[in-house]
């Protein structure tokens, strides 16, 4: 589940439970608009949330007092249930514990990358993927500093489950210079925050 609030638009919750393309219905209930996809709910959109205090504009780093809060106010506008979410890092180490070319696809490898909690089969097109190499992965459910949202994908028939990710993706350089994946020291744990205070 994702969260985003932006006050260009108004005094909006935009919620997003599954990463899902339309098309969506739409069913308005007093300040909560509930998104569905083929009879399933998969988002909403909540207006009237400036009790939260939010000061920002995209994503909402979320924590449980936070969370708390959210539900409270989702309940009082006539939620029936609260929300559940994962406060688990989307952004983590990984270990790329095998490498092979696709069988389809001369420009792609696909991997096997330990994240810690477990193992992702993750397909790879850039150049310098390497097995025994520490990446940061992109999680499902990750949001990108572009706004993309990482989701369940299949390249060319081969099931991919998240994205290592370069240093441009990341928005830790906009030099075109930086190509391929970030590569990261060994002494990072496996499956530990990548974005972590240090």
């Amino acid at each position: 589940m994702n969260i985003f609030y932006n006050k260009v638009v108004g005094d909006y919750l935009f919620i997003t439970l599954e990463p899902v393309d339309g098309p969506f219905e739409y069913i308005t209930n007093g300040d909560i608009i509930t998104i569905k996809k083929d009879g399933k709910v998969v988002g909403y959109n909540v207006s009237g949330v400036a009790s939260l205090g939010l000061d920002t504009n995209g994503q909402v780093k979320l924590d449980e007092n936070l969370m708390s809060k959210i539900n409270d106010l989702l309940l009082q506008k006539g939620l029936e249930a609260p929300l559940e979410v994962d406060l688990s890092p989307k952004f983590v180490v990984g270990y790329v514990e095998t490498c092979e070319k696709h069988p389809d696809a001369d420009k792609l490898n696909v991997t096997t990358v330990d994240v810690g909690t477990e193992k992702l089969q993750i397909v790879c097109g850039a150049k310098n993927i390497a097995q025994g190499q520490k990446v940061v992965v992109a999680k499902v459910g990750a949001v990108m500093p572009s706004g993309m949202q990482i989701k369940d994908a299949e390249l060319r028939g081969v099931p991919s489950k998240g994205m290592i990710c370069s240093e441009r993706e990341l928005g830790l350089t906009d030099s075109e210079e930086k190509k391929g994946i970030l590569v990261l020291d060994d002494s990072r744990e496996i499956g530990e925050d990548f974005f972590k205070a240090e």
